[in-house]
C-alpha cells in the first residue's frame, strides 16, 4: 500500500467526493442531465455525460468501494506512468465504458426496456484494475470476500469473466456490468496502442536525426 497519494489520483478522489456531496445537497433531479442516459431516452443523451457520469455515485458504499480501488490501483500506476499518461488512461476508460453502456442501453430499449441513467467511476476503476494486472501481473492482491491472496493477473481474468457472466446472465440488475467491461476493453486497447501492438501494428523505429 502506498502511503503518499500522487497528485492526479488525489485530485480524482477529491473530485468524486465533492460531486457526491453536491448530489446530496442539490438532489439528483437537479443533476439528472449529468448522468449517462441512453440514446433516445428521457431526458436524453448529452455529449458531456460521457465524462460527468463517471464522477457521480448512487450511494455511499458505491462511492467508497470505487475510491478505495482508485487509491489502491491508481497510485502505483500514476507513479509508473506519470501524471499525464495516467490521467489520459483513466479518462479514456471512463469514456469508453460510457460508449459501451450507450450501445447496451440502446439495445435494451429496442427490446422494450425502460431508459435508466448510469453513474459511477467503475468504468475507470475497472480500466485501472486491468492495467495493474498487465503491468504488475505477479503482484499479490488480497481479496476481501473471501480473504484469499491472488496474483493480479489471475484476479483480472477471473473478475472480467465474472462481469461477462453477470452482464449476459442479468443476475445482478441495476449494475452496469458492460460499462465495467467497456472500461477494461478501452484500457486494454490504449495500452496496446502505446506499446505499438496489434491491432495497431508495430511502430517503426525513429529515423536518423541530422544535428545542425
Amino acid at each position: 500500500m502506498i502511503a503518499r497519494i500522487p497528485p492526479v489520483t488525489q485530485a480524482l478522489l477529491i473530485a468524486n467526493g465533492l460531486v457526491f456531496l453536491l448530489q446530496l445537497m442539490l438532489g439528483d433531479p437537479l443533476l439528472v442531465n449529468f448522468m449517462l442516459w441512453p440514446l433516445g431516452g428521457d431526458p436524453g443523451f448529452l455529449p458531456w455525460q460521457l465524462l460527468t457520469y463517471g464522477f457521480m455515485h448512487g450511494s455511499v458504499p458505491h462511492l467508497l468501494f470505487n475510491m478505495l480501488a482508485l487509491y489502491m490501483f491508481g497510485s502505483p500506476l500514476e507513479y509508473t506512468w506519470g501524471e499525464k499518461r495516467f490521467l489520459t488512461y483513466y479518462l479514456v476508460c471512463v469514456i469508453g465504458a460510457g460508449l459501451l453502456q450507450l450501445v447496451v442501453g440502446a439495445w435494451a430499449m429496442a427490446q422494450g426496456g425502460e431508459a435508466y441513467p448510469t453513474v459511477g467511476a467503475s468504468g475507470g476503476v475497472f480500466g485501472l484494475l486491468l492495467a495493474y494486472g498487465m503491468l504488475f501481473p505477479n503482484n499479490r492482491i488480497m481479496l476481501l470476500f473471501p480473504p484469499i491472496p491472488m496474483k493480479a493477473r489471475t484476479f483480472v481474468v477471473l473478475y472480467g469473466a465474472l462481469e461477462l457472466f453477470l452482464g449476459f446472465g442479468g443476475l445482478q440488475p441495476g449494475v452496469a456490468h458492460f460499462a465495467h467491461l467497456g472500461g477494461m476493453l478501452f484500457g486494454w486497447l490504449l495500452i496496446r496502442y502505446w506499446r505499438g501492438q496489434p491491432p495497431f501494428g508495430r511502430r517503426r523505429p525513429p529515423g536518423p536525426r541530422i544535428v545542425r
